[in-house]
């Protein structure tokens, strides 16, 4: 395990954190780790083909400003080694034996699209081991629509080719002019990082999860009114990759939640809304 980050303090900012390793299983995961020590810290899972470098900054550094942050890149993603998972189950008992093997008893977890997912079944699959959850810009098993991710990606993939520009910039955020605003701001915050940066996915790997996503998409429902602990559900009102209507869904199913939507904002709400979600989250974690 490498172990840079001996200095780790407020001057430590998501742009400037040390890339890290550590062996789990046999298979090297990569992950990145800020703020200060003490206290529960939290897990960051992120969406399908993120890697290290796709974790939005001013929500990283909002967030690690009072909380030991832990970024993560999924198995066969990134600077992470073997193949990429093809279940969220199998992606659910590798971020369970990671936080084991980074020595943590207790976790919180926030989890954006694919990653909420993730972080809904460790919450299941591990009741002990779950603090509070954060889910974004995410849905249930069996949650409506979530069967088209693929469907709806693959014109605004291509139409990202032909214009030019990262398809997040039409995937994650709405048409209007605050949309396309903010997609800009998220788009060039991404770009902070100029060295040591993380790898891209693999077209394989990018396939994988996908196929993933589209088993979540076909799995029965899971019991989410057995998740006891408090839940912050947020989205923006107008996301086309995983309905809104499956963030109200979770909502309604689990008892100790708070829902947020955003107006006029799409998958990525949370980002363009970040200067508002991050006291929000702040607020929910210290509650």
């Amino acid at each position: 395990m490498t172990n840079s980050n001996k200095h780790l303090g407020s001057d430590t900012t998501y742009a400037n954190t040390a890339n890290r390793s550590i062996n789990v299983g046999g298979t090297p995961f990569a992950y990145r780790d800020l703020g200060p020590r003490g206290g529960v810290p939290l897990i960051l899972l992120n969406h399908w083909g993120a890697v290290l470098d796709n974790f939005d900054p001013r929500i990283v550094d909002g967030l690690a400003g009072r909380h030991r942050v832990i970024a993560t890149d999924y198995r066969g993603i990134g600077a992470s080694g073997g193949t990429a998972p093809v279940t969220v189950d199998e992606m659910a008992r590798d971020a369970i034996a990671l936080i084991g093997a980074l020595g943590f008893e207790k976790v919180d977890l926030l989890g954006f699209s694919l990653g909420g997912f993730v972080a809904q079944d460790i919450a299941l699959k591990a009741p002990g081991l779950v603090r509070r959850l954060i889910l974004t810009g995410t849905g249930p098993a069996g949650g409506k629509g979530i069967d088209k991710v693929g469907p709806v990606s693959w014109p605004l993939i291509i139409k990202g080719l032909l214009t030019l520009r990262d398809p997040k910039y039409y995937l994650f955020f709405t048409s209007t002019a605050n949309g396309r605003q903010a997609a800009k701001a998220f788009l060039k915050r991404l770009k902070e990082r100029k060295a040591d940066r993380d790898k891209g996915p693999t077209p394989s790997a990018f396939l994988r999860q996908l196929k993933a996503i589209n088993a979540w998409a076909r799995q029965a429902p899971q019991d989410l009114g057995s998740i006891r602990i408090p839940v912050l559900i947020a989205n923006g009102d107008n996301d086309i990759m995983v309905p809104t209507v499956n963030s109200t869904d979770m909502a309604r199913r689990i008892l100790n939640s708070q829902l947020v939507i955003y107006e006029d904002a799409g998958h990525g709400g949370i980002f363009q809304h970040h200067a508002n979600f991050v006291p929000k989250a702040l607020t929910f974690l210290s509650a």
